[in-house]
């Protein structure tokens, strides 16, 4: 059946060949058919279909692209939130409380909470998301973690280098011994990624080059934690290694800013995870004045960010990171794609994945202006109606 989407107010397409950013038409129309974008253009010009469905004069954008989240956990952190609200500062440790809740938890548990933070996530946009594992940290839970995530997304990664959990503190080179080669083994088969945090607390710059070149020889892409909590090397090893995407970007210096800007990795930045730990927030004006292709991301996760509003991320990225509502946006769609290497979301073009998000405002530019209020009135996924949508 093919569906005709018509009288959108505002249409964010993100064509790279358009005179603006976000490739926006107006007073325009689209046809869904098998799941996929089967046309677009003006209203006036929209051929036949099966079915056709009036958004109002409301604007469409393409389904946000989550690069960055951590839903395989158990357990509940609130207590270290309101610890940093009352003037704690931030620090990786944290970790290995969730460590222990999840490797105490069933599968069905673990399973349980993924769908329920997936569904929180796709009323708010989201049709698209990445879903480490890393809260395991032994070979069984590792794995599982994989096997639960890989059942609601086919960006999974294996994030065994999150930090060193408490059995390994005495013989950090002993697990990442483990993690490059018994882990990896029974991870690789449910991951497409391989991330490590490389930072104070957790690894350095050449124990996270070890996971990530044994990653890469097991047939999995690189991608990166790196410079949240301070200065490091971690951006500069990212550019190196030709990494796909580096994420956090907090504390950057010259060099790292010049080194992302010579290469094709991507700066993922996670302005929730400010808000959530009251740290800097990343300079995004300046990596995007220098040419450095940005992505946002909600990194929702029980600890440093328990957010998974892709919304309050544009929202956060306009008012405290100097984006353009515009460039927020792009950053959260074709941005968030091109951080995850996809070429089939993230736009709203004839052969994409028919992943819509219809705006109960006029127009993009409401997500930050008006920061906060449930403006997401219909999703689509796959060509698929869920919530509001059916009522348009």
């Amino acid at each position: 059946m093919s569906t005709l989407v018509t009288n959108i107010g505002e249409l964010a397409t993100n064509d790279p060949a358009a005179p603006d950013l976000l490739g926006l038409r107006h007073d325009a129309a689209l046809v869904v058919e098998d799941g996929l974008v089967a046309w677009t253009g003006p209203a006036g010009e929209a051929p036949a279909a099966d079915e056709r469905v009036d958004i109002g004069g409301r604007a469409v954008l393409p389904g946000f692209v989550d690069s960055h989240s951590h839903l395989v956990f158990a357990g509940d952190r609130a207590d270290e939130f309101a610890a940093r609200m009352a003037g704690e500062s931030y620090a990786a440790g944290g970790i290995r409380r969730t460590v222990a809740a999840t490797r105490a938890a069933s599968d069905a548990e673990l399973a349980a909470n993924v769908d329920r933070h997936v569904a929180e996530m796709r009323r708010q946009g989201t049709t698209t998301v990445e879903i480490k594992s890393g809260y395991g940290l032994t070979v069984a839970d590792e794995t599982r973690s994989l096997r639960v995530a890989s059942d609601f997304t086919d960006d999974t990664t294996f994030l065994g280098a999150h930090v060193v959990p408490p059995e390994y503190a005495d013989d950090v080179a002993g697990y990442v011994d483990l993690v490059t080669g018994e882990m990896l083994a029974a991870a690789a088969p449910y991951a497409r990624w391989i991330d490590a945090f490389c930072e104070t607390g957790a690894f350095d710059d050449d124990q996270a080059r070890a996971v990530l070149e044994a990653g890469g020889a097991a047939g999995l892409r690189g991608r990166l934690h790196a410079n949240q909590l301070g200065p490091g090397p971690g951006v500069r090893l990212a550019c190196e290694l030709g990494l796909t995407a580096v994420d956090h970007c907090t504390f950057l210096a010259d060099e790292d800013v010049e080194a992302l800007s010579g290469s094709g990795t991507i700066a993922t930045l996670l302005p929730g995870v400010e808000f959530s730990t009251r740290q800097p927030y990343p300079d995004a004006r300046r990596l995007l004045d220098a040419g450095v292709r940005v992505a946002l991301a909600s990194d929702c996760n029980p600890g440093s960010c328990y957010t998974s509003s892709m919304p309050l991320c544009v929202a956060l990225a306009v008012r405290e990171m100097r984006m353009t509502p515009a460039e927020a946006v792009h950053a959260a769609t074709a941005g968030g794609a091109a951080a995850l290497g996809r070429d089939d979301v993230g736009t709203i073009a004839v052969g994409s994945r028919a992943d819509l998000v219809v705006l109960d405002a006029p127009t993009h530019v409401h997500l930050a202006y008006r920061p906060g209020v449930p403006l997401v009135a219909a999703v689509w996924v796959g060509g698929e109606r869920s919530g509001a949508a059916t009522a348009l």
